[in-house]
């Protein structure tokens, strides 16, 4: 029964397409980031990006065109509602720990900035959801994208397509 201020009887039509979803990115953290987007509209879209500096750029240029890149995606999505990364708690050595640091500091700082909730996903949880394995590696990863339709170029797009179909899964994610 509509309240009685209502003006009419409940609309029963389906919501547009675009009001179903709210615009979500995952992200592998790296200096190749791999990323996937689901947009408002249902579909995924996903890559890698290279934030290598180039021989005449200083250190701080890679996270400079990291957030650049950030509200470029924003922008074409019409906003993001959030944003989830692989959260990595070792690493191969002290400079990919800086780096990721680095990354993780500026990703949060532009949610913070923006109002974007955000959150880090276990390496163990992505990979036991993708490939029943926690300690899966990067063949059985791709692999297991893959086998889901998806056509990833590396393990970092992998990984990104793994992240936000978790997050996205009535089943096994965070829906």
């Amino acid at each position: 029964m509509p309240a009685a201020h209502a003006s009419g009887p409940p609309i029963s039509a389906a919501l547009p397409a675009a009001l179903r979803h709210h615009a979500v990115l995952a992200l592998d953290l790296g200096t190749t980031t791999g990323w996937a987007l689901r947009g408002q509209d249902g579909g995924i879209t996903s890559g890698t990006i290279s934030f290598k500096p180039s021989r005449f750029e200083g250190g701080g240029m890679r996270f400079l065109r990291f957030r650049s890149w950030l509200t470029e995606v924003a922008s074409l999505a019409n906003g993001l509602s959030r944003i989830a990364f692989e959260e990595v708690r070792a690493h191969a050595g002290t400079d990919a720990a800086h780096l990721y640091g680095g990354f993780l500091a500026h990703l949060s700082a532009w949610c913070e900035e923006r109002g974007i909730a955000y959150e880090g996903v276990p390496v163990g949880t992505i990979k036991r959801f993708a490939t029943g394995r926690g300690n899966a590696d990067k063949a059985a990863m791709i692999a297991a994208i893959q086998a889901r339709g998806f056509a990833p170029a590396d393990d970092n797009e992998a990984d990104a397509i793994a992240i936000l179909l978790w997050l996205t899964d009535a089943q096994g994610g965070r829906a």
